[in-house]
Parts: C-alpha cells; structure tokens; sequence
C-alpha cells in the first residue's frame, strides 16, 4: 500500500481520437471533396495573381466572405472569359484543401459571365477607357478606296460568312481576296484577330504576297458572349492602328462591338460589307458608257459651234471697197494739197529774203542770194524726184493692205478651219461605232444566254410542259383536279388534255366517266 501512495497518480483514460497534422488536414480535404465535388459559385473576381509558373491565383468575394480560387495553367485555355477584377463571374470546379497554409480553395476550371447585365457594364467601362484615349475619334478614320485590288478577309473559312463575302463580290465586282483564317469566337479569338490585323499591314507592298488594299473582320450574329472577343482592348487597339481601311462586320445589324467603333467603317452584316467594299461593275460601265456618249455629243456641238461662228464672222467682216475708201481719199487729197504748199513755201522764202535785203552788202547779198538759189533748187529737185516715189510707196501699201483684207485669204482660213472640225468629227465616227459595236455584242450574248437558261431548249430534247389555267403543273395530284391541261411540246405547240374529274362532296358521289388517264 505504501509503494502505490508513494508512486505516480495514474492518468484517467480519454475516448478521444488522438490525430496527427497530416492525418487532420487529408481528412478535412477528403470531406471537402467528397461532400461538395464538383460546384458552381457566383460572386466577384477580387485580387488576380498570375505566377511565374502561369497558374492564376484570384478570389472570389461577395460581400461577407471570400472563397480562394485556383486555375492552373493548363486550364487558362479552357475559360470563356478573360479574369478580371470586379467582374461578376459564375466560376465551376471542385472545391480541395491545402494542408500546407490550413487553407481551402476552389480548383476552377470554367468560367462566365454572371448575367448580360454585368457584361454590359464591364463592356461600358471598357468603351469609355478606350474612347479616352482617342481611339474611338472620327478624325483618325480614313476614306475607303473606291476600287480596292486586293481585299484582305479576317474570318473563320469553315463558315457561311466567307461565302456571302466572295459570292456578293462575284456579284457586284470581282476582286482578289486573301482569308485570314481565325477563331471567331472563344479564347483564341481575340489574340488572333489582332494577330490577323497585324499581319495584314506588315505586308511590304510589292511582295510576293500582295498587300491588301482594304481589310475585313466578319463575323455571323450570335450572343454578347460569342461575339466577346472583338470586344476585347488588343484587337480594339489592332483595328485603330491599322495603316490599312478597315471594315468591321462582326453579327448582325442590331450587334455591337467595340471593333465597329475603332474601324473605319461598320457595315450591318458581312454582305453589306463586301457592297460596301466594291462598286457595282455594270453600274460602271453603263456610267462610262453615258460619259463617253456625253463626250461624242458635246465634241459634235462644240465643231458645230465653232463652225457657226465662222459663218458669223465671215458674214460681219465689210467689203474691200469700203475699207479702202477712207484711204484713197486721204491721198488724193495730200497729191492735191502738196503743190500748193510747195509754192507757198517758195513765196515765203523770197519775201524773207527781200527783207534781208536792205542788211546786208551787194557782194555778200549776191553770194547769200545765190547759196540759197542753189539750196531752194535742190530742195525743188528733191521733192519732184520724192514725189512719184511717195505715190509708189502710198500705192503699194493701198495694195497690201487690199491683199490682207481680200476675201481669198479669209476664205482659205474658214476653209482651214472647216477641215480640222472635218477631221475632228471623222475620229469621232469610229469611236462612236466602237461603243455602239460593243453594246451591240453584249446585248447578243445576253440573248444568247437568254435563250440557254430558257426552257424552250429543254423541250427540245423531249420534254413538255403542262399548264392549267395558265399555270405550269408541277405534279399528278394537281393535274387531276385541274380536269384539263394543255401540253406544251418543242415548237410551241399545245396539246389539250383531260386528266379527270374531282367527285363531289357528299355521301352519294357519282362515279366519273372512265376517260382515262394521262399520267
């Protein structure tokens, strides 16, 4: 008894499972997986962390609580959507303890958009950010070519998309197409339509692959989340920055990307973008058809004009006669006034020399006297000789000026005249004809083709058409109630035919006559 008084106090036994760390936390993380599995939560992205490995950390908050969220990088590929903070987001995956840091997290695998309501909010933040920046202005858009050579398509080439582009184009004006091919809609969209934007202006012109002269981003219709993609801020950016026109046709006309803002023009739907791109062909030539008819026209009124004017002239010119008149006038009265005045000089002379008679000596009058003698003689001598020559001279010019002003002359130069608006006309007939032979070939070949597609040439070869009340028959029951047909044969001829009577309604139906029938 003394030793068990003087020994330890034995411990009292506990029913308590006793656990290690490790056995604790694999315990909790099986519980979590085995009674939630795979889940759907909705709430806010809060913090977004990318590691260096590429995993993405991120949280998922409502407001109370947080819930860790986990992507590993083989998984980013996966989600729908780009993370990013404050988005509204219905994330699935599985929920899993991490024993290392006593915490638990969800592994997210998928990932959309909480509501159309919450997109569209985020869409408007992100069109206000970039239409701050200028992205969006009117000034940085640029005229479309009118006549594009080359026109470069960024688009998915297993959809009916690219078919309206290239069939309209083969419509309205048939040019050379390059197709980017891309992901329309999905993770990769966006990085590959800005890739393909990209890829188009870094074509040096010249090359061996031509560059194009106008691009095309088309996409069908579809929902806010299909079309996400050309929403995204690297294909926005793409479009602005892009050295070439851009059209941007992504959905239907009621949908809205903010490509549509950033291109240079927008069409409703990718048909109306390849009308947008390319004129109408035939348009075209019917207009240069019109100008060149405008042109003929006009160069005809235009000689015609020219030659009237010449008529007018010719006709206000005056007569020789009258021109010359004025002039023989005025010589004839110089001739009659020179003698005179020659006398009068003479008589002036010797009454100023009889007043210098008195002042001067008999020698030195008589020497005076004789000088001015001789010099007075030499006068009369040089003006009897000027004379005749003078009336020469008045004569010959008389006659020039008759010979410039004779009608030989400006009826040669209307003459001249007359044949360059000739010639002029003569190089327009066969331009004329051209055009008018070429109008002529093509409204032969229509007919040609007319008369192909027609179904006359059908007949032919054995068929026949079957009408009924100037209808076309296409099947049995029909012509039966029809009761009389005509058959059409090649040649036009027509055939009258009864196939039958449709029977009257009620118990006792009479029997038809037996006529027969044709089919």
């Amino acid at each position: 008894m003394d030793d068990l008084i003087d020994g330890p106090e034995p411990q009292p036994r506990r029913n308590e499972a006793e656990y290690t760390v490790s056995e604790i936390s694999g315990a909790v993380k099986r519980t979590l997986e085995d009674a939630f599995g795979r889940i759907r939560v909705r709430g806010e992205i809060g913090r977004i962390f990318r590691a260096r490995s590429g995993h993405l950390y991120y949280d998922i908050k409502d407001d109370r609580n947080v819930l860790a969220c986990t992507t590993w990088k083989g998984q980013i590929a996966q989600l729908s959507v780009e993370p990013e903070e404050g988005m509204e987001v219905i994330v699935t995956g599985r929920l899993s303890g991490f024993g290392a840091q006593s915490k638990y997290n969800l592994n997210v695998d998928a990932m959309e958009v909480a509501g159309a309501g919450a997109l569209m909010a985020m869409l408007e933040k992100r069109r206000l950010a970039l239409a701050a920046e200028g992205l969006f202005d009117a000034s940085r858009k640029r005229d479309l070519p009118r006549l594009p050579n080359v026109i470069g398509v960024v688009t998915s080439p297993q959809g009916a998309v690219i078919r309206d582009i290239l069939h309209r184009l083969r419509e309205r004006f048939p040019r050379h197409v390059l197709i980017w091919p891309v992901a329309v809609q999905g993770r990769a969209c966006a990085p590959e339509v800005a890739a393909a934007i990209r890829g188009f202006n870094a074509l040096a012109p010249g090359g061996p692959i031509p560059r194009p002269d106008l691009i095309i981003v088309a996409r069908g219709g579809g929902s806010i989340e299909d079309l996400w993609g050309f929403n995204e801020e690297v294909v926005v950016r793409a479009a602005a920055g892009s050295a070439i026109p851009l059209i941007s046709a992504v959905g239907h006309e009621t949908d809205t990307t903010l490509i549509d803002h950033a291109a240079d023009r927008r069409a409703p739907t990718p048909t109306a973008a390849a009308e947008i791109a390319v004129p109408v062909r035939l348009d075209l030539l019917a207009t240069v058809a019109d100008l060149g008819a405008r042109q003929a026209r006009c160069a005809r009124a235009g000689v015609e004009a020219r030659r009237q004017r010449w008529r007018d002239l010719s006709r206000a010119m005056p007569r020789r006669e009258t021109l010359l008149s004025g002039a023989r006038q005025r010589l004839d009265l110089a001739s009659d006034r020179l003698p005179t005045a020659l006398r009068g000089r003479t008589a002036r002379a010797r009454v100023a020399l009889s007043r210098l008679e008195g002042r001067i000596t008999p020698g030195a009058l008589a020497a005076r006297t004789a000088t001015e003698r001789r010099r007075l003689e030499q006068l009369v001598q040089r003006l009897d000789a000027a004379l005749p020559r003078a009336r020469t001279r008045a004569a010959q010019d008389l006659a020039r000026q008759a010979a410039r002003l004779s009608p030989e002359p400006l009826r040669r130069r209307l003459v001249a005249e007359g044949c360059r608006a000739d010639n002029a006309a003569a190089r327009l007939r066969p331009l004329i004809r051209g055009i008018a032979g070429r109008a002529e070939e093509r409204l032969a070949g229509l007919e040609r083709l007319r008369l192909s597609l027609g179904y006359e040439r059908t007949l032919e070869r054995g068929f026949a058409v079957v009408w009924a009340a100037g209808s076309v028959v296409t099947d049995a029951p029909e012509a039966r109630r029809a009761g009389q047909v005509q058959i059409q044969f090649a040649g036009g001829a027509r055939v009258e035919a009864i196939t039958g009577t449709v029977p009257p309604r009620g118990r006792d139906k009479p029997k038809p006559p037996d006529q027969g029938s044709l089919f």
